[in-house]
């Protein structure tokens, strides 16, 4: 698959804007802003957000799971047994806006995001973002 990415487009900022009204909740400043960078980002270029966001981050590493957000589409391809679509289709997507997810983190966290991987199962719908922050100089 050709290597497709969208132009950085919004800032960290401009995507907690779009997620107004998420379902990210009191997990701190710092985690909240990143699940609602997420959320927006999802909702700005996939037309439709998560039904709940969380963020944990642990020294070097950010772990954002997304409850929902299943599009009606997927979810007739998933009753027809099409999961591998539906996951190459989404795995496409959050690839084309790698470089906006990327930027937001590293706005939001102030630290260069070395690794980034995203993934998504069906039962129960989740989608995890994975990234892998640049070690802090001692």
């Amino acid at each position: 698959m050709a290597d497709a990415r969208l132009p950085i487009k919004d800032d960290a900022e401009g995507l907690i804007r779009a997620a107004e009204d998420s379902a990210a909740g009191a997990q701190g400043p710092l985690r909240t802003a990143i699940s609602n960078a997420i959320v927006g980002l999802l909702k700005r270029y996939w037309g439709r957000g998560p039904t709940g966001a969380k963020t944990y981050l642990c020294d070097d590493y950010v772990f954002v799971a997304l409850e929902g957000g299943l599009m009606r589409n997927e979810e007739t391809l998933l009753e027809a047994g099409a999961e591998d679509i539906v996951r190459q289709y989404r795995l496409a997507f959050q690839e084309a806006v790698r470089d906006t997810l990327v930027n937001a983190v590293e706005e939001i966290v102030g630290r260069r995001v070395i690794g980034y991987h995203s993934q998504i199962i069906f039962e129960p719908p989740r989608a995890f973002e994975i990234l892998v922050l640049e070690p802090e100089e001692d």
